[in-house]
């Protein structure tokens, strides 16, 4: 299954939280049969790593080798259902969305060694026949060089009315303004921050979902990469 870096294409896939980012990479992967990257998970499973293997997380050397090393799998066999988060060969999807889960991965993506680590393993996950990667500095900072960068947007308003929804079907409650400040907030975070900075790359194509649905975004996705000659 390896291959040469360098002779595996990427599309990249980076925008804010809320935009279907990672909804439409694993539609992407799933139709090109390539590999997928959720590197949004990646904190948290080097948090849970931790966790698994009793490493402080005071253990910034510990932690890096853990990042540089996890044996992680993200799989979209079914694209009727979520993605399957694999950790050293146990199923691991829900586990990294508990609240502990979360806010030890706050602390570990703090360190530098960490994301430095994790920088590494992300570039691992380049192999043929390719690989769909969704993020928020995807095309800027872990592959510049990718076939095709899209940024996948929408208004703060759109996606708060998304979670909103999403979280009405889990049957939780939730209240749909405090729900468009907490995407604000974080919008502001993730554009203004020091390292990575959420922005479109130079060469990406931005996409704006706001009145867009799935399939409409995977057409006009994948008209970009037909143009870039990854699909005949």
């Amino acid at each position: 299954m390896a291959s040469s870096p360098a002779t595996a294409p990427v599309i990249t896939i980076d925008g804010p939280g809320g935009s279907g980012k990672g909804t439409i990479a694993q539609k992407v992967a799933q139709f090109l049969n390539w590999h997928l990257l959720d590197s949004g998970a990646l904190y948290r499973l080097v948090a849970l790593a931790a966790s698994n293997h009793g490493v402080s997380l005071d253990n910034e050397q510990s932690l890096q080798i853990l990042a540089e090393n996890m044996d992680v799998q993200f799989l979209v066999d079914d694209p009727e259902q979520p993605i399957r988060v694999i950790l050293e060969g146990d199923v691991v999807t829900r586990d990294i969305r508990s609240e502990d889960v979360g806010r030890d991965a706050s602390k570990v993506a703090a360190l530098p060694s960490v994301r430095a680590g994790l920088l590494q393993r992300q570039h691992d996950f380049r192999e043929a026949p390719g690989l769909v990667a969704d993020g928020r500095d995807m095309g800027t900072v872990v592959f510049p060089d990718a076939e095709l960068k899209i940024f996948l947007t929408a208004s703060v308003d759109e996606r708060a009315q998304r979670r909103f929804k999403q979280l009405q079907e889990k049957g939780m409650s939730a209240n749909l303004a405090d729900l468009q400040a907490a995407i604000q907030s974080r919008d502001e975070q993730d554009m203004n921050r020091a390292v990575a900075p959420l922005v479109p790359a130079d060469d990406a194509f931005v996409i704006d979902s706001t009145d867009m649905n799935i399939d409409e975004v995977f057409t006009e996705l994948m008209n970009h990469a037909r143009q870039k000659g990854l699909v005949k």
